[in-house]
């Protein structure tokens, strides 16, 4: 099944467009974004490449840059989230949402996000593979051609590779290997039940990997899935939001980012989660989320999601 995505923007005034974001360690939610005005509306389907972005920045640099320390630079809570041109940082204590920049040296729109153990960023588009600096959003090519997967996530070294974390997505119920330095594809396994991705795949080490899914009726359900053969190893229900095209992880729980603009959080255990609204419709069309391999497993209370 295909679905579309586009963007929808907020104004700001009649000729000023800027981004703007109200800080708050308070739970309340005050983070206020306006963007640009790009398309329309969202038809609530999977990423396809009917509506293309050609709109990346032209005076960011193309020039590749060494992000390895660019988890050290970010606070230690913060996600990554990204509409189809803009880069975000989510803190998941504070819960300030901030734009980064607009992604420099695309082509096409950006169509999900993956973290590595040191931070290292990593970008499909709907034509291409990059790696992205997380602190400047500025993409190098690697490979211009393939068809992409738009669920991407690294799984930790000694799943698929013995010596290094190895990058994963689904392409529909196809579990695929992309190897960072030549973007090369390998399909690796499969989805069973009738289930299919619907937006985004993360890991973490010591803990587990998880996934969106549409299909056996679902739209959409949370799947810890099996990061050998990209097998469902359990399925945790509803998620009570649709076209979750990101999600992250942090201390024990599932950050969602859907298609309308919605931020929210997953924890529990299967056909018993708890979904918590944490920003709705943020002024950003959500359409990719990443967070490092590293990222703590378990809340500070020893609590979170349980997986196998």
């Amino acid at each position: 099944m295909s679905r579309s995505r586009s963007l929808v923007f907020g104004f700001l005034g009649a000729t000023v467009v800027a981004i703007v974001v109200a800080c708050s360690s308070d739970s309340t939610d005050t983070t206020v974004i306006a963007q640009p005005d790009a398309s329309t509306k969202d038809s609530g389907g999977a990423k396809d490449s009917s509506n293309q972005d050609s709109s990346a920045d032209p005076d960011a640099s193309d020039s590749s840059t060494s992000n390895a320390d660019a988890a050290d630079a970010a606070p230690s809570s913060v996600v990554y989230a990204h509409s189809p041109d803009t880069l975000f940082t989510y803190d998941v204590i504070t819960q300030v949402l901030a734009p980064v920049a607009k992604f420099g040296g695309l082509t096409n729109q950006a169509i999900d996000l993956a973290v590595d153990e040191n931070g290292n960023g990593y970008l499909t588009t709907f034509d291409g593979f990059y790696s992205v600096d997380l602190k400047t959003a500025a993409c190098t090519l690697i490979l211009k051609g393939n068809t992409y997967p738009n669920s991407l996530s690294f799984v930790p070294k000694g799943t698929l590779d013995p010596s290094v974390e190895a990058l994963v997505g689904y392409s529909g119920a196809t579990y695929l290997r992309i190897d960072t330095s030549s973007g090369k594809i390998t399909n690796v396994g499969a989805l069973s039940n009738g289930y299919m991705s619907s937006g985004d795949i993360v890991s973490v080490k010591g803990g587990g990997t998880f996934l969106t899914v549409t299909g056996n009726g679902c739209a959409d359900c949370l799947l810890q899935v099996d990061p050998v053969t990209g097998n469902v190893i359990q399925n945790y229900g509803d998620v009570k939001h649709k076209s979750v095209y990101g999600i992250a992880y942090w201390g024990g729980v599932v950050y969602g980012f859907d298609g309308v603009g919605n931020v929210f959080s997953v924890m529990g255990s299967p056909n018993a989660i708890t979904v918590t609204d944490l920003k709705q419709d943020s002024g950003a069309i959500w359409y990719g989320a990443g967070s490092t391999t590293n990222a703590p497993v378990h809340a500070a209370d020893g609590g979170g999601i349980s997986f196998k």
